[in-house]
Formats: C-alpha cells, structure tokens, sequence
C-alpha cells in the first residue's frame, strides 16, 4: 500500500468508532479523530474497557465451583473518558466496528 492509498484508508475511517487494545490488557473504544506519524491515536466519545481482577476472577470461579456451575461469566469494568489520545507504541490490535447495515452487499 503506497501512501496515497493508505491516507484515504485512514481518511475513510474518520469519524467511524475503533476498538483499540493496548500493552497492559485495556480496551478502548471512541469516534477515531485522527493519528500523526508516530502512530498516536486520538478518539473522540472515548470509553475505557478492563478485565476483572485477579481477585475477583478467583472469586467468582469459587463461587461456580460451589454452585456446581460449568462456566464463569464476569463483566469487563467500563468507565467515560471523553478525548483521548492512544499512545502508538502501547497499541497492541485496532479494529473497525461495523455493523451488518454498514456493509456493502457481498463484501
């Protein structure tokens, strides 16, 4: 990809809302705004996404294991952030999200 066709990749995505892995396990999502040339990202609308705990995940596999339950369900913890900017060097995987209605038909 030459980078004509790589800025209308990041030009086509503008606006669009990224989920954004980082070193340290946390999850981002928000309305992709921009990057520069170190590879920071800055989103918009911007939520914070962690796993549970060690502890918690402990807990709750106990409490499964005494009520005879196969599997343990837990719910990532989530808080508003607002702008912010993803620091290139910690990320880690980026995805697009996308519904079945923003899709062209047979792609």
């Amino acid at each position: 990809m030459d980078k004509e066709e790589a800025r209308d990749y990041l030009s086509s995505l503008l606006n669009h809302t990224l989920r954004v892995v980082v070193t340290d396990g946390r999850m981002f999502s928000g309305s992709f705004k921009c990057t520069d040339p170190d590879k920071n990202v800055i989103l918009a609308h911007a939520y914070e996404y962690r796993q549970p705990t060690a502890e918690k995940k402990a807990e709750r596999a106990q409490e499964a294991a005494s009520a005879s339950q196969a599997t343990v369900t837990l719910d990532m913890t989530s808080r508003y952030l607002g702008l912010i900017v993803i620091p290139g060097e910690h990320i880690v995987k980026m995805e697009v999200e996308r519904f079945a209605s923003q899709l062209k038909s047979g792609v």
